[in-house]
């Protein structure tokens, strides 16, 4: 059975754009990386997980805030990987600060085969696309999030 995980594709409407917000992922894999790395706040569903719920929980471990709403259904996307990502959207209730992030971290052998381990955030950074920005930015399994939602909002 392939490998579940949720998240939310947060927008506001700013200067007359309809912005989302993506998540850059933290650790040395990614860390070069900027078009075609980020992704929407997301995570692994639990086992028996009610999986907004578990979207809910994910940004806020990704970005140190709680999400409120009106979340509407996108719909489940398989990723290159097989991964199976149900998506939600929802307006920003509140200003979400994307300079003052407080993700959750994790550990991992850094250098590899060096016996070190090393912390590293799951989420270095995040930031406000319009949807022609974000569709460079996020990654390609991701992409039809991006569609689906354009139409869901009447822009595309």
């Amino acid at each position: 059975m392939a490998k579940r995980s949720a998240g939310l594709l947060i927008y506001r409407h700013s200067h007359g754009d309809l912005r989302v917000l993506l998540v850059h992922p933290g650790g040395p894999f990614w860390a070069k990386k900027d078009d075609g790395a980020w992704s929407i706040p997301k995570g692994l569903v639990g086992e028996n997980e009610d999986e907004l719920t578990a979207a809910q929980r994910e940004t806020r471990e990704e970005l140190g805030v709680k999400v409120d709403g009106s979340f509407e259904r996108l719909g489940d996307y398989r990723q290159p990987g097989g991964k199976i990502v149900t998506a939600w959207s929802v307006e920003a209730m509140i200003d979400i600060d994307v300079a003052a992030i407080k993700s959750n971290s994790f550990t991992m052998e850094w250098p590899l085969r060096s016996g070190s381990l090393k912390a590293f955030p799951e989420v270095d950074r995040a930031g406000w696309f319009t949807l022609p920005e974000a569709e460079v930015k996020i990654l390609n399994g991701q992409r039809p999030i991006l569609s689906d939602f354009a139409r869901q909002q009447g822009a595309g």
